[in-house]
């Protein structure tokens, strides 16, 4: 598929009466705005390129599927129909993403790993919104307020696990696709739970938003094909994480790449 046709297929699966667009060819961006709310977004087209060669079709229903979820929360927020303290949760991002809104609010955030920080969000069903220092007033609530119901909050998600064995090493998932999977590593009561079934290693990974791997690691081997998993799902998610993998011990994450260094 070619820029254009992929511009034309956004188009077509957006429509035209509520939205209005802007093709900026020497920048690969397209621009969509909400004719209702007059805002808008602006979508790099070669990074969807790059995901629909390798997932076709749903990687244009996922684009399609986020713009639209994005415009109807910012609906609901002119309506103030989302600040809700119950609705806070906990969201992983990799320590590159931006401190600051679009709009240049800072995010609320927390200190998690050297490759990982902690950001919080309002749940809006569908998705989520990303917590700045402009909505405190509206949530009436402090930093710490929001830090501490979040905490809570991640405590009450399922953490059902798909179990799969590789070369004498067992891989547990999280995969609820309710935007927190990656969010249950900040579960320790869930962790130390998974601890005590582990017979090696316990190694967890957050290569995107929307998968936690638990790996008990019992060969060397296991180290390679959790890397290997982790990549992969890393290359694949709309909202990548990290590459790299953590070891669990005494409650402390450690990245794997730094336990190799000092063997």
């Amino acid at each position: 598929m070619k820029t254009e046709q992929l511009v034309e297929e956004l188009k077509k699966r957006l429509g035209t009466q509520k939205f209005v667009f802007s093709y900026n060819r020497k920048d690969d961006k397209l621009r969509v705005d909400h004719k209702t709310l007059q805002k808008g977004m602006e979508i790099h087209l070669p990074g969807i390129l790059a995901k629909y060669n390798e997932r076709k079709g749903q990687a244009i229903h996922d684009v399609v599927y986020t713009i639209e979820q994005t415009f109807l929360a910012m609906e609901k927020e002119q309506n103030e129909e989302i600040y809700h303290l119950s609705k806070i949760y906990p969201v992983i991002r990799s320590t590159s993403f931006p401190l600051k809104s679009k709009e240049g609010h800072a995010f609320i955030t927390a200190d998690h790993t050297a490759e990982t920080r902690i950001f919080y969000a309002l749940d809006l069903g569908a998705t989520y919104r990303l917590i700045d220092e402009s909505m405190l007033l509206k949530l009436n609530a402090t930093p710490d307020q929001i830090r501490e119901i979040a905490r809570f909050s991640v405590r009450q998600l399922p953490t059902n696990t798909k179990k799969d064995e590789v070369a004498g090493n067992v891989f547990y998932f999280v995969n609820e696709n309710d935007g927190y999977d990656a969010s249950r590593i900040l579960n320790e009561a869930f962790l130390k739970q998974m601890r005590e079934k582990i017979e090696g290693d316990m190694a967890i990974s957050v290569p995107h938003q929307d998968v936690l791997i638990i790996g008990d690691i019992r060969n060397e081997t296991g180290y390679d094909v959790l890397a290997q998993m982790t990549m992969h799902f890393f290359s694949i998610g709309r909202v990548p994480i990290t590459s790299l993998s953590f070891v669990y011990e005494n409650g402390e994450l450690t990245p794997i790449f730094i336990l190799a260094k000092n063997r």
